[in-house]
């Protein structure tokens, strides 16, 4: 079974967490800059329970889709490359992929990521 693993990330950590992933042999991946905020609404530690309006910080989107056997070091090695120790460093999200096709062979499922 195919899973993708989307994990949002702090923009300062994408060269280390690149790096390693192409160190586990991760084959293809998509990176978008994107904005947001978690429960934080934006603002550190000390000013996040003061009623302010909502600040988008910059964050990084990766998108990797992967045999479901690869999903825990894949995991494993992004939390330990992205982490800051500090608010904001981000969330991994894990979903099941029904197909994968690649668009120039026609191949299905696995043989179209690898």
């Amino acid at each position: 079974m195919l899973k993708k693993v989307e994990c949002i990330i702090q923009p300062l950590k994408l060269e280390e967490v690149k790096e390693a992933l192409r160190e586990i042999a991760v084959e293809g991946m998509t990176v978008s800059e994107v904005e947001g905020c978690g429960k934080q609404k934006g603002y550190d530690e000390e000013s996040a329970n003061v009623h302010r309006p909502i600040v988008f910080r910059p964050k990084v989107r990766l998108e990797i889709v992967t045999d479901e056997d690869n999903v825990e070091n894949l995991i494993r090695t992004i939390q330990k490359f992205a982490r800051t120790g500090h608010i904001g460093d981000g969330k991994i999200f894990v979903y099941p992929v029904e197909d994968a096709i690649r668009i120039r062979t026609s191949e299905r499922g696995g043989r179209a990521i690898r």
